[in-house]
């Protein structure tokens, strides 16, 4: 996980939610990210999941039932 998405969810108190998620989703999220070419898009599918991570009622802007 890159430094600055780690440092993000826990001083936003979000790891132990992202941990809680399945594996997949987990590895979703971060090739996601990854593979924005433009500095703004990647920080865009941050918020994004960040946001989802803390409403804990979302994936990938799907309806998400779990942990």
């Amino acid at each position: 996980m890159p430094g600055d998405i780690a440092a993000l969810l826990e001083a936003r108190g979000l790891m132990t939610r992202y941990r809680a998620r399945p594996p997949y989703q987990q590895n979703d999220y971060l090739g996601w990210i990854a593979r924005a070419k433009r500095p703004g898009t990647r920080q865009k599918r941050i918020e994004q999941m960040l946001e989802e991570l803390a409403a804990g009622d979302r994936y990938m802007k799907m309806v998400y039932r779990g942990a």
